[in-house]
């Protein structure tokens, strides 16, 4: 089975593999040209490698109960 591959699934691909490369989402919106960031995060949809790549600011937290204190 063949699937037509489209210019926007390109751009919605080419986006997704900025963002899981650590590149700030402001900077996707400027190559793909949007003026509002609402746009650009439809294109770049949270895949499950950013979500896993989140630190919760409560494990910065130096009292003892997060992995930043030693």
């Amino acid at each position: 089975m063949s699937k037509k591959v489209t210019i926007r699934m390109l751009r919605h691909c080419f986006a997704t593999h900025l963002l899981d490369n650590g590149t700030n989402i402001r900077k996707i919106q400027i190559l793909l040209g949007h003026q509002r960031l609402e746009t650009t995060a439809i294109y770049t949809h949270v895949s499950n490698q950013s979500l896993a790549e989140v630190t919760s600011p409560l494990d910065l937290l130096p009292d003892g109960s997060g992995p930043a204190q030693k």
